[in-house]
Protein backbone atom coordinates (compact mmCIF):
# COMPACT_ATOMS: atom_id res chain seq x y z
CA UNK A 1 0.00 0.00 0.00
CA UNK A 2 1.31 3.10 -1.14
CA UNK A 3 1.66 6.13 1.72
CA UNK A 4 -0.62 8.64 1.92
CA UNK A 5 -1.16 11.68 4.17
CA UNK A 6 -3.33 14.05 5.07
CA UNK A 7 -4.40 17.62 6.06
CA UNK A 8 -6.30 18.40 9.10
CA UNK A 9 -6.59 22.33 9.93
CA UNK A 10 -9.17 23.43 11.68
CA UNK A 11 -10.14 27.19 11.51
CA UNK A 12 -13.48 27.41 13.72
CA UNK A 13 -13.17 24.39 16.76
CA UNK A 14 -10.20 22.84 17.59
CA UNK A 15 -11.72 20.45 19.51
CA UNK A 16 -14.12 19.06 17.01
CA UNK A 17 -10.58 17.94 14.76
CA UNK A 18 -9.37 16.03 17.14
CA UNK A 19 -12.39 13.13 16.22
CA UNK A 20 -10.94 13.84 12.55
CA UNK A 21 -7.41 12.71 13.39
CA UNK A 22 -8.77 9.60 15.03
CA UNK A 23 -10.47 8.78 11.97
CA UNK A 24 -7.60 9.46 9.92
CA UNK A 25 -5.43 7.09 12.19
CA UNK A 26 -8.22 4.50 11.50
CA UNK A 27 -8.11 4.95 8.04
CA UNK A 28 -4.69 3.89 7.49
CA UNK A 29 -3.40 7.55 6.62
CA UNK A 30 0.43 7.80 6.70
CA UNK A 31 1.28 11.29 8.48
CA UNK A 32 -1.14 14.05 9.38
CA UNK A 33 -0.10 17.78 8.73
CA UNK A 34 -1.17 21.01 9.98
CA UNK A 35 -0.88 24.49 8.48
CA UNK A 36 0.00 27.55 10.35
CA UNK A 37 -1.77 30.67 9.15
CA UNK A 38 -3.63 33.29 11.18
CA UNK A 39 -5.93 31.31 13.12
CA UNK A 40 -4.79 28.28 15.88
CA UNK A 41 -1.08 27.63 17.03
CA UNK A 42 0.03 24.50 14.72
CA UNK A 43 2.19 23.08 17.58
CA UNK A 44 -0.53 23.25 20.21
CA UNK A 45 -3.25 21.51 17.34
CA UNK A 46 -0.29 18.59 16.61
CA UNK A 47 0.48 18.38 20.63
CA UNK A 48 -3.65 17.49 20.85
CA UNK A 49 -3.67 14.98 17.80
CA UNK A 50 -0.84 13.24 19.36
CA UNK A 51 -2.24 12.78 22.49
CA UNK A 52 -5.72 11.45 20.94
CA UNK A 53 -3.95 8.91 18.56
CA UNK A 54 -1.55 6.30 18.70
CA UNK A 55 0.70 5.30 15.59
CA UNK A 56 -0.33 8.13 12.69
CA UNK A 57 2.69 10.91 11.99
CA UNK A 58 1.90 14.09 12.83
CA UNK A 59 3.80 17.36 10.85
CA UNK A 60 3.62 21.17 10.83
CA UNK A 61 3.53 22.20 7.22
CA UNK A 62 4.58 24.54 7.80
CA UNK A 63 5.83 27.34 10.53
CA UNK A 64 6.73 30.88 9.84
CA UNK A 65 10.31 30.70 10.70
CA UNK A 66 10.26 34.31 11.82
CA UNK A 67 7.66 33.36 14.30
CA UNK A 68 10.34 31.60 16.72
CA UNK A 69 13.73 31.67 17.27
CA UNK A 70 15.18 28.83 15.69
CA UNK A 71 16.64 27.38 19.35
CA UNK A 72 12.55 27.99 20.43
CA UNK A 73 11.48 25.68 17.99
CA UNK A 74 14.29 23.17 18.49
CA UNK A 75 13.03 22.88 22.08
CA UNK A 76 9.10 22.57 20.87
CA UNK A 77 10.01 20.31 18.22
CA UNK A 78 11.85 18.19 20.25
CA UNK A 79 8.94 18.09 23.36
CA UNK A 80 6.62 17.41 20.48
CA UNK A 81 8.44 14.56 19.21
CA UNK A 82 8.60 13.14 22.98
CA UNK A 83 5.20 13.48 23.54
CA UNK A 84 4.53 11.96 20.40
CA UNK A 85 7.11 8.94 20.50
CA UNK A 86 8.88 10.12 17.66
CA UNK A 87 5.92 10.80 15.38
CA UNK A 88 6.67 14.33 14.63
CA UNK A 89 8.10 15.68 11.13
CA UNK A 90 9.01 19.50 11.48
CA UNK A 91 7.95 21.43 8.23
CA UNK A 92 9.25 24.72 8.49
CA UNK A 93 9.26 27.78 5.76
CA UNK A 94 9.27 31.36 4.75
CA UNK A 95 6.14 32.82 5.25
CA UNK A 96 4.84 36.15 3.04
CA UNK A 97 5.44 39.87 3.59
CA UNK A 98 1.98 40.29 3.82
CA UNK A 99 1.84 38.49 7.27
CA UNK A 100 5.79 38.58 8.49
CA UNK A 101 6.23 42.30 7.21
CA UNK A 102 3.08 44.59 6.71
CA UNK A 103 1.28 42.45 9.76
CA UNK A 104 3.59 41.69 12.06
CA UNK A 105 6.49 44.35 10.87
CA UNK A 106 9.29 41.38 10.66
CA UNK A 107 12.15 42.22 8.85
CA UNK A 108 12.71 38.77 6.51
CA UNK A 109 16.09 40.10 5.02
CA UNK A 110 17.36 37.80 2.28
CA UNK A 111 14.57 34.70 2.69
CA UNK A 112 17.23 32.56 1.47
CA UNK A 113 20.04 33.66 3.46
CA UNK A 114 17.93 33.58 6.54
CA UNK A 115 16.42 29.98 5.94
CA UNK A 116 19.89 28.87 5.57
CA UNK A 117 21.52 30.11 8.89
CA UNK A 118 18.34 29.04 10.22
CA UNK A 119 18.41 25.39 9.77
CA UNK A 120 22.32 25.60 10.85
CA UNK A 121 20.71 26.86 13.96
CA UNK A 122 17.68 24.53 14.00
CA UNK A 123 19.78 21.63 13.52
CA UNK A 124 22.54 22.06 16.14
CA UNK A 125 19.72 22.85 18.63
CA UNK A 126 17.85 19.96 17.93
CA UNK A 127 21.00 18.10 18.77
CA UNK A 128 21.30 19.43 22.21
CA UNK A 129 24.11 22.43 21.70
CA UNK A 130 24.30 25.26 19.03
CA UNK A 131 27.12 28.33 18.40
CA UNK A 132 26.46 30.42 15.80
CA UNK A 133 27.55 33.85 15.10
CA UNK A 134 26.06 34.43 11.44
CA UNK A 135 24.28 37.30 9.87
CA UNK A 136 20.65 37.48 11.33
CA UNK A 137 21.08 35.35 14.84
CA UNK A 138 24.13 34.92 17.47
CA UNK A 139 23.83 31.75 19.24
CA UNK A 140 25.49 30.36 22.17
CA UNK A 141 22.86 27.72 23.63
CA UNK A 142 23.17 24.39 25.12
CA UNK A 143 20.17 21.95 26.27
CA UNK A 144 20.27 20.92 30.06
CA UNK A 145 18.10 17.66 28.96
CA UNK A 146 19.84 14.93 30.32
CA UNK A 147 18.65 12.49 27.63
CA UNK A 148 17.31 14.20 23.91
CA UNK A 149 15.38 12.05 21.63
CA UNK A 150 16.13 11.44 18.35
CA UNK A 151 15.67 14.96 16.37
CA UNK A 152 12.67 14.83 13.89
CA UNK A 153 12.87 15.50 10.42
CA UNK A 154 13.11 18.60 9.08
CA UNK A 155 11.10 19.89 5.69
CA UNK A 156 11.36 22.90 4.54
CA UNK A 157 8.09 24.41 1.58
CA UNK A 158 9.29 25.41 -0.93
CA UNK A 159 7.87 27.25 -4.41
CA UNK A 160 10.46 28.81 -6.37
CA UNK A 161 13.54 26.94 -8.06
CA UNK A 162 16.10 28.67 -5.90
CA UNK A 163 13.98 27.73 -2.54
CA UNK A 164 13.79 24.08 -3.91
CA UNK A 165 17.43 23.68 -4.54
CA UNK A 166 17.88 24.92 -0.74
CA UNK A 167 15.50 22.47 0.42
CA UNK A 168 17.57 19.30 -1.34
CA UNK A 169 20.64 20.69 -0.05
CA UNK A 170 19.92 20.95 3.58
CA UNK A 171 16.35 19.42 4.58
CA UNK A 172 15.14 15.79 4.75
CA UNK A 173 12.86 16.93 2.39
CA UNK A 174 10.32 19.03 0.74
CA UNK A 175 6.39 20.25 1.33
CA UNK A 176 4.70 21.66 -1.67
CA UNK A 177 1.24 23.81 -2.08
CA UNK A 178 -0.66 24.38 -4.85
CA UNK A 179 1.91 23.10 -7.29
CA UNK A 180 0.31 21.22 -10.05
CA UNK A 181 2.31 17.69 -11.36
CA UNK A 182 3.51 19.38 -14.28
CA UNK A 183 5.70 21.94 -11.99
CA UNK A 184 6.33 19.10 -9.23
CA UNK A 185 7.81 16.66 -12.49
CA UNK A 186 9.79 19.74 -14.34
CA UNK A 187 10.90 22.39 -11.65
CA UNK A 188 10.47 20.94 -8.08
CA UNK A 189 12.44 18.26 -8.91
CA UNK A 190 14.89 19.29 -10.45
CA UNK A 191 16.02 22.22 -8.39
CA UNK A 192 15.59 19.57 -5.25
CA UNK A 193 18.24 17.03 -7.44
CA UNK A 194 20.42 19.94 -7.93
CA UNK A 195 20.38 21.11 -3.99
CA UNK A 196 20.99 17.10 -3.48
CA UNK A 197 23.95 17.06 -5.68
CA UNK A 198 25.93 19.57 -3.96
CA UNK A 199 26.54 17.23 -1.18
CA UNK A 200 26.80 13.71 -3.66
CA UNK A 201 23.31 12.59 -2.73
CA UNK A 202 20.23 11.45 -5.02
CA UNK A 203 17.07 11.94 -4.46
CA UNK A 204 16.93 8.76 -3.01
CA UNK A 205 15.45 8.80 0.78
CA UNK A 206 14.39 13.07 0.28
CA UNK A 207 10.70 13.32 0.72
CA UNK A 208 8.64 15.38 -1.36
CA UNK A 209 5.51 15.88 0.17
CA UNK A 210 2.55 17.72 -1.88
CA UNK A 211 -0.74 19.00 -0.43
CA UNK A 212 -3.75 17.52 -3.22
CA UNK A 213 -6.59 19.76 -2.46
CA UNK A 214 -9.95 17.35 -3.40
CA UNK A 215 -13.47 17.37 -2.90
CA UNK A 216 -15.82 13.95 -2.93
CA UNK A 217 -19.17 15.31 -3.48
CA UNK A 218 -22.02 14.63 -5.93
CA UNK A 219 -22.33 18.95 -5.69
CA UNK A 220 -19.34 20.17 -7.48
CA UNK A 221 -20.44 23.73 -8.53
CA UNK A 222 -20.97 24.18 -4.92
CA UNK A 223 -16.96 22.80 -3.61
CA UNK A 224 -15.78 24.39 -7.08
CA UNK A 225 -16.88 27.69 -5.87
CA UNK A 226 -15.55 27.18 -2.49
CA UNK A 227 -11.67 25.55 -4.13
CA UNK A 228 -11.98 28.98 -6.12
CA UNK A 229 -13.14 31.25 -3.19
CA UNK A 230 -9.83 29.61 -1.39
CA UNK A 231 -7.63 30.69 -4.11
CA UNK A 232 -8.49 34.05 -4.60
CA UNK A 233 -6.19 35.25 -1.23
CA UNK A 234 -3.06 32.67 -3.12
CA UNK A 235 -2.98 34.80 -6.10
CA UNK A 236 -2.20 38.23 -4.04
CA UNK A 237 0.55 36.56 -2.78
CA UNK A 238 4.10 37.00 -4.73
CA UNK A 239 5.64 34.06 -4.08
CA UNK A 240 2.19 31.94 -5.19
CA UNK A 241 1.99 33.91 -8.57
CA UNK A 242 5.41 33.43 -9.33
CA UNK A 243 5.14 29.59 -8.94
CA UNK A 244 2.07 29.87 -10.91
CA UNK A 245 3.55 31.96 -13.86
CA UNK A 246 6.09 29.43 -14.10
CA UNK A 247 3.44 26.61 -14.52
CA UNK A 248 1.83 28.50 -17.34
CA UNK A 249 -1.10 30.18 -15.83
CA UNK A 250 -0.02 33.50 -16.79
CA UNK A 251 -3.38 33.93 -18.84
CA UNK A 252 -5.55 32.86 -15.74
CA UNK A 253 -3.53 35.40 -13.47
CA UNK A 254 -3.95 38.17 -15.95
CA UNK A 255 -7.70 37.43 -16.80
CA UNK A 256 -7.89 37.27 -12.41
CA UNK A 257 -6.38 40.19 -12.40
CA UNK A 258 -8.65 41.88 -15.07
CA UNK A 259 -12.14 40.38 -13.55
CA UNK A 260 -11.19 39.19 -9.78
CA UNK A 261 -12.80 35.59 -10.90
CA UNK A 262 -10.67 32.23 -10.64
CA UNK A 263 -10.87 30.19 -13.84
CA UNK A 264 -12.50 27.04 -14.56
CA UNK A 265 -8.63 26.14 -15.82
CA UNK A 266 -6.68 27.40 -12.95
CA UNK A 267 -9.16 25.19 -10.57
CA UNK A 268 -9.45 21.90 -12.67
CA UNK A 269 -5.78 22.14 -12.41
CA UNK A 270 -4.94 22.87 -8.78
CA UNK A 271 -7.40 20.79 -7.63
CA UNK A 272 -9.83 17.62 -8.13
CA UNK A 273 -13.91 17.66 -7.65
CA UNK A 274 -16.24 14.61 -7.99
CA UNK A 275 -16.42 10.89 -7.36
CA UNK A 276 -13.48 8.82 -5.85
CA UNK A 277 -12.46 7.87 -8.99
CA UNK A 278 -11.62 11.31 -9.82
CA UNK A 279 -9.44 11.92 -6.73
CA UNK A 280 -7.79 8.98 -7.10
CA UNK A 281 -6.67 9.48 -10.33
CA UNK A 282 -5.90 13.04 -9.56
CA UNK A 283 -3.55 11.56 -6.45
CA UNK A 284 -2.03 8.51 -8.57
CA UNK A 285 -0.60 12.06 -10.74
CA UNK A 286 1.34 13.89 -8.04
CA UNK A 287 3.05 10.15 -7.28
CA UNK A 288 3.62 9.92 -11.19
CA UNK A 289 5.45 13.51 -10.91
CA UNK A 290 7.88 12.17 -8.12
CA UNK A 291 5.82 12.95 -5.13
CA UNK A 292 6.81 10.44 -2.24
CA UNK A 293 3.96 11.71 -0.23
CA UNK A 294 0.42 12.83 -1.35
CA UNK A 295 -1.24 14.64 1.54
CA UNK A 296 -5.06 15.08 0.64
CA UNK A 297 -6.04 18.30 1.88
CA UNK A 298 -9.92 19.10 1.87
CA UNK A 299 -11.35 21.68 0.18
CA UNK A 300 -12.80 24.16 2.59
CA UNK A 301 -12.80 23.70 6.16
CA UNK A 302 -14.06 20.51 8.40
CA UNK A 303 -17.45 21.43 8.62
CA UNK A 304 -18.24 21.45 4.78
CA UNK A 305 -20.69 18.81 4.23
CA UNK A 306 -17.80 16.99 2.13
CA UNK A 307 -15.31 17.13 4.36
CA UNK A 308 -15.37 14.19 6.55
CA UNK A 309 -16.46 11.94 2.97
CA UNK A 310 -13.57 13.22 1.36
CA UNK A 311 -11.06 12.08 3.81
CA UNK A 312 -13.11 8.46 4.10
CA UNK A 313 -13.37 8.44 0.29
CA UNK A 314 -9.58 8.76 -0.42
CA UNK A 315 -8.21 6.72 2.39
CA UNK A 316 -6.28 3.67 2.13
CA UNK A 317 -8.56 1.68 4.41
CA UNK A 318 -12.26 2.66 3.88
CA UNK A 319 -14.62 1.54 6.28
Amino acid sequence: MEPLAAYLTPRLDPGSAVDLARLAESRGYECLWVTHGTSWDSLMLISAYAHATRTIGLGSGVLPIYLRHPVVLAQEALTLTALSGGRFRLGIGIGHRTTMTDALGLDMGNPIQVMREYVAILRSALSGQAEEAGIRYRVRWKSALPRLPRPPSVFMAGLSARMLELAGEIADGVILWLCCPAYVREIALPAAARGRAKHGKSLDGFEVVAAVPVAFTDDPEAAIALFKQDLTRYLGLPFYRAMLAASGFREDMAAFDRHGVVSDRLAASLGAVGDQKMLGDYVTAYRQAGVTLPAVRPIGLPDAVHYRSTLEACAPRRG
